[in-house]
C-alpha cells in the first residue's frame, strides 16, 4: 500500500460559472458553424493532510460542435453539457480520494467520470446521449483547477510538482508499455522540458469561411479594428504558421483551398502549413491523392506542409483504419481521437505518428499521453480549442513544457479578441501574436501563474457554489 504524503490534497469546495462569448466572425467546424460559445469556469478549493487550503482556477470553452458533432440542434447539446458541468461540481466535491493532482485526476476519470457519464446518458433519449469526448471537456476545467490549486497550495509552479517528491505513484501505475523500464520509478517531469521557452511560434487558423484576399470582401464584414483577411492577419501579426481547415468530403475544394493559402503563404514569407480535416474523411486515399497531387503540381507548398491533423473518424476503436500510407507521406497527428494514452497506443499501432494534445481533455490526460507518446517516439503538438481568458494560459504552458513539433496553435484572438481584454492587461503577450509568436514571460508565480488577483474580471454569480 502506498504511503500518503503530507502534500496530498483532496477537493473540498467548488464554484461554477458560465461565461457567454459571442464570436466576431463564424468558425466552421467540419459540417457545422460556430457563432458563439459558453466558457465554463470553476474555482476549486483543495485541502492538504494538515488542513491547509488553497484555491485554483480552471476554464474551458464548451465547444459543442467539436465535442459533439450531430444533427441534434445546438441548444439541446449546449444545455446537456452545462447540466453535466453542474453535476460534476457536486461529484468532484464528494470525491474522497486524496493525492497529487495526477493521481486524483486519474482516479476520478477511471472510478467516477466514466460510470457517471454512462448513468447520465441512460437518463436521456438515444439521440441525445453525449459522447465521451464531451464528458472529458466538461471534466477538464475541474482537473485544470485541481492542478492549479495544488501549485498555489505549495507556492510552486504546477509543472515543478510532477516529481517523486510530490507524487506517490510512478508512471507505471498509470501507463502500460512494452518494458517496465520505460515507466517504472519514472515521473512526468522526466518527459517534460526542463527549461521551457518564454516564446512560442503561433499557428493561425484559416477557417473554412475565412476570407483570404480583398476580392472576397462583401462589405458585410465586421468593422471592429481587427483584421478580416488572411493577408492582413499575416502582415499584422508576422505569422509564420498557418493551419488550414478543410471539408474532407469535397476533394477539389480542399485541394484548391490548400493551393490558394499556400500561394499567399509563399508571397508573405510564411514558413509552415498544416491541414485539418476534422474527422470527415473515411478513406486514406482521399488524403494520399491530395498530398500526391500537391507534391507533383506544387512541390514548394507540399514541402511547407509540416503535418496532417485528424482526417479520420475520432471513434478510433470503431474505425480501425490503417493509416500508414498517410503517415509515410507526412506526419499524421491524432487530435479528437487522442482521449487518453490507450487510444494513443492504438493510433500508433494503426500508423499515426504524432499526438495533438489539448488541455480540454484534462491536464492529467494530456500529461500522461505526452509521457506515453514521448517514450514511444511520437511527435507532439498542442492544438487550440479557441481558448480565451484563463483557458489560454494552461494551454500555452502545456505546449512550452511538452516540447512540440512547432510552437502552439492559438486563435482566440481571431474569433473573440475582446473576450480576453481583462486578462490581456496582465498578460499582453498571450492574447495578441507579435512577430509570429506568443510571449509567456508574464505567466509567473504558483500554480499556472494566472495572477488572478491582478485580473480585473467581474464574474456573474456562480451557477452552483458548494462552499455556501
Amino acid at each position: 500500500m502506498l504511503q500518503k504524503k503530507s502534500t496530498d490534497v483532496r477537493v473540498k469546495a467548488a464554484r461554477l460559472y458560465f461565461l457567454p462569448v459571442q464570436m466576431r466572425i463564424p468558425l466552421k467546424f467540419g459540417p457545422e458553424t460556430v457563432t458563439c460559445v459558453t466558457c465554463a469556469r470553476v474555482c476549486l478549493t483543495v485541502e492538504d493532510q494538515r488542513g491547509k487550503r488553497a484555491e485554483g482556477w480552471g476554464e474551458t470553452p464548451l465547444s459543442v460542435q467539436w465535442v459533439w458533432p450531430s444533427k441534434l440542434d445546438y441548444e439541446t447539446r449546449h444545455r446537456v453539457l452545462k447540466d453535466f458541468c453542474t453535476e460534476l461540481t457536486r461529484v468532484w466535491c464528494s470525491f474522497s480520494v486524496s493525492g497529487h493532482p495526477v493521481e486524483v485526476g486519474h482516479d476520478f476519470q477511471e472510478q467516477v467520470l466514466r460510470p457517471l457519464w454512462i448513468e447520465f446518458n441512460q437518463k436521456r433519449q438515444p439521440d441525445q446521449q453525449m459522447p465521451w469526448l464531451a464528458a472529458l471537456i466538461c471534466c477538464s476545467l475541474f482537473d485544470v483547477a485541481l492542478h492549479d490549486a495544488y501549485g498555489v497550495l505549495h507556492d510552486l509552479p504546477t509543472y515543478e510538482t510532477y516529481t517523486a517528491h510530490f507524487m506517490s505513484r510512478d508512471l507505471i501505475c498509470f501507463l502500460e508499455s512494452t518494458t517496465l523500464a520505460q515507466f517504472k520509478n519514472r515521473f512526468p517531469a522526466e518527459f517534460l522540458v526542463s527549461a521551457p521557452p518564454q516564446r512560442l511560434r503561433a499557428w493561425h487558423l484559416v477557417g473554412g469561411l475565412d476570407l483570404l484576399e480583398k476580392s472576397e470582401l462583401t462589405g458585410r464584414e465586421p468593422n471592429d479594428g481587427y483584421p478580416v483577411l488572411l493577408t492582413d492577419w499575416i502582415e499584422r501579426d508576422g505569422l509564420k504558421c498557418l493551419k488550414i481547415k478543410l471539408r474532407g468530403n469535397e476533394p477539389e475544394w480542399d485541394y484548391t483551398r490548400i493551393v490558394r493559402v499556400g500561394k499567399i503563404a509563399i508571397a508573405l514569407d510564411v514558413e509552415w502549413l498544416s491541414t485539418d480535416f476534422n474527422c470527415t474523411v473515411s478513406d486514406p486515399e482521399y488524403v494520399n491523392g491530395m498530398l500526391d497531387r500537391l507534391r507533383d503540381e506544387h512541390p514548394r507548398i507540399y514541402g511547407m506542409v509540416l503535418y496532417v491533423e485528424q482526417p479520420f473518424p475520432y471513434e478510433l476503436e470503431q474505425h480501425r483504419i490503417d493509416v500508414h500510407s498517410v503517415s509515410g507521406r507526412k506526419p499524421l497527428f491524432l487530435d479528437e481521437s487522442a482521449h487518453d494514452w490507450r487510444l494513443v497506443r492504438l493510433g500508433r499501432e494503426r500508423g499515426w505518428s504524432g499526438v495533438a494534445l489539448k488541455t480540454c481533455k484534462t491536464q492529467t490526460g494530456a500529461i500522461l499521453s505526452a509521457c506515453w507518446a514521448k517514450a514511444h517516439g511520437m511527435s507532439l503538438m498542442v492544438q487550440d480549442l479557441t481558448n480565451p481568458m484563463l483557458a489560454q494560459i494552461p494551454h500555452v504552458l502545456l505546449a512550452a513544457h511538452t516540447g512540440t513539433i512547432m510552437g502552439v496553435e492559438t486563435n482566440a484572438m481571431q474569433f473573440y479578441p475582446e473576450a480576453s481584454r481583462a486578462e490581456e492587461q496582465v498578460h499582453p503577450g498571450l492574447y495578441r501574436r507579435r512577430n509570429g509568436e506568443v510571449d509567456l514571460s508574464t505567466v509567473q508565480g504558483p500554480g499556472f501563474g494566472y495572477r488572478v488577483l491582478e485580473i480585473g474580471r467581474e464574474l456573474p454569480g456562480p451557477v452552483i457554489d458548494t462552499g455556501v
